[in-house]
């Protein structure tokens, strides 16, 4: 298993090419490179030329880090036609540069709208039949998160589209902040997804279902927000036990393709202090587990 930071918090502070080394004095071996202006932002076209790519791989390659994973972010479940079809555009480069960087791990969120599930339904498996033929001709591992607001939010639900695309190329992503959205129910979703389980996020978050609903109160009442932190492990409500023996008792923990990523966003001030705590934190934990 890899041990991976993702960079956002350091977006403000860091250049792109300052990320291997600023992962490599962090202690971090891996980084899963997450939407950023200069590279795959968010919603449109890839922005690194092939000269971007290589200057990038360098300097990688420099600072001894790997990139364990690629997380576009596109609107390939968009149900407006015309999004969805730049989308898939996007999404072919992305797979180049993935490929280029010599990555063969792609992670990503379903998208479209919960309040559109059928049409948004329709718009990602018409994407599929566009870019499967190219991920399994590439040997690419897409390993997909049912992001709070994205037409599929609960975890099970999540896997049996996942299951429905019909390629081993393809994989689920377990991000424990999101663990309320999909159903609070993570063992049930571990031991489901099995070796489709293939990526997960490490960050704490407050279960805002707590209270009787009413940990969070938005006005006027029933608006159609998700809420949720990327908080660090401990600030939260997610049962840590129950996260990492899940992920041992599937063998997450021992398979050499898997990647675990310290995500937190909620604390920029301390954002250096906070990915020691979260490696250190996250390598004890496993060691904890392997062998037992």
């Amino acid at each position: 298993m890899k041990i991976a930071l993702d960079p956002t918090p350091f977006h403000h502070s860091h250049s792109l090419l300052e990320f291997p080394r600023l992962a490599a004095d962090l202690g971090y071996e891996w980084l899963q490179l997450t939407p950023h202006a200069d590279f795959i932002p968010f919603f449109n076209h890839p922005k690194a030329d092939d000269e971007l790519v290589q200057a990038f791989k360098k300097a990688c390659t420099d600072a001894g880090v790997g990139v364990a994973s690629v997380l576009p972010v596109l609107r390939w479940s968009g149900p407006d036609e015309d999004a969805r079809e730049a989308a898939v555009r996007y999404w072919k480069r992305a797979i180049q540069i993935t490929v280029e960087l010599g990555v063969d791990t792609m992670n990503t969120e379903f998208n479209g709208r919960p309040e559109l599930p059928e049409q948004s339904e329709r718009a990602f498996y018409r994407s599929m039949e566009e870019l499967v033929p190219i991920i399994e001709s590439e040997g690419i591992r897409v390993l997909i998160d049912p992001h709070p607001d994205d037409f599929v939010e609960d975890g099970l639900a999540a896997l049996r589209v996942i299951r429905g695309i019909n390629s081993k190329n393809f994989g689920f992503v377990y991000v424990a902040s999101h663990t309320f959205h999909y159903g609070n129910s993570p063992l049930e979703i571990m031991r489901a997804a099995g070796d489709k389980l293939g990526l997960v996020h490490v960050s704490d978050t407050m279960d805002h279902n707590a209270s009787h609903g009413l940990r969070y109160i938005t006005n006027p009442p029933g608006n159609a927000v998700r809420v949720h932190q990327h908080l660090k492990m401990g600030d939260g409500d997610v049962n840590w036990g129950e996260f990492f023996g899940g992920l041992k008792e599937i063998g997450f923990l021992e398979r050499p393709d898997t990647v675990m990523v310290s995500s937190v966003f909620a604390e920029d001030e301390t954002a250096a202090e906070t990915a020691i705590y979260q490696r250190e934190l996250m390598r004890d934990s496993v060691a904890s587990l392997i062998g037992t």
